[in-house]
């Protein structure tokens, strides 16, 4: 990734979206697949859960559905496989299945990357969230322990804030509305925060489809086995490949934001 790549990322999100700069204030990250090296745990408890209950779901399938609720992605497969979607009390059954599975698992580490990036974005002057569609009820402490001093509780944003789940824009849209309420609704020139002061961090399409359609510059990281094209087709503003990557280019996305204000 070079600056010229950036520069022209930049430059059309704003022609697209009729904004004429960037003005970052805070930055909006996925958690499984962006800060925890998760994603492989979940693929593999989902296809093993399917395959209990006779019906079959690849794990690159599984990083297709990453965003979606687990009755959203029960119910999908569900459709394919038999025809109808599956009972309240199936959906149950299933899901609880997949989460006995998924708590076997050794706890996953932190992305490689993911903790150095944190820090400098912070050191930046730009406000790390979290928006994830888990419902863990130790999330923050996980958070804190894996990355000291970075989030605030009053700035994450998980399944129990919302109704609706990724590709739906609700997620980043509430996360935008949380940030507004801590930092006040106005910046000291009386200008209102907007979706140009944020950018999203995904590693999913359907969390890009959702950073995209809640018209912030988003940018993917395929930390899975998808192909680029999966992500960049759903409207990804910029690529990388790890978040050590992303972490190197830091300060080369960063420093652009001053040349477009003007």
């Amino acid at each position: 990734m070079n600056q010229k790549q950036i520069e022209i990322a930049i430059e059309h999100y704003l022609e697209n979206w009729g904004w004429k700069r960037m003005d970052l204030k805070a930055a909006m990250f996925d958690m499984d697949g962006v800060l925890f090296d998760s994603m492989k745990n979940h693929a593999k408890c989902w296809h093993e859960t399917m395959a209990h209950f006779g019906m079959d779901l690849p794990e690159w399938e599984a990083y297709m559905h990453e965003g979606r609720t687990g009755a959203g992605t029960i119910n999908l497969v569900s459709m394919r496989e038999r025809g109808h979607e599956a009972s309240e009390e199936e959906i149950e059954r299933i899901y609880r299945y997949k989460s006995d599975l998924f708590n076997l698992c050794p706890k996953a580490e932190r992305m490689p990357g993911a903790c150095e990036l944190l820090v400098k974005v912070k050191e930046s002057g730009v406000v790390p969230m979290v928006v994830t569609g888990s419902g863990q009820v130790t999330l923050l402490e996980r958070l804190n322990r894996n990355f000291p001093e970075i989030f605030r509780e009053e700035l994450m944003v998980t399944a129990f804030d919302v109704k609706y789940g990724k590709p739906n824009p609700e997620p980043y849209l509430m996360g935008m509305e949380k940030f507004r309420k801590w930092e006040g609704s106005h910046d000291g020139n009386g200008e209102k925060w907007a979706a140009n002061n944020f950018i999203v961090v995904e590693n999913a399409p359907l969390g890009v489809q959702a950073g995209v359609a809640a018209g912030v510059f988003t940018i993917a990281v395929n930390t899975g086995p998808l192909p680029d094209d999966a992500l960049l087709s759903q409207g990804a503003n910029l690529l990388f490949h790890s978040m050590q990557e992303l972490c190197d280019e830091w300060e080369n996305f960063y420093q652009m934001f001053p040349y477009f204000l003007k």
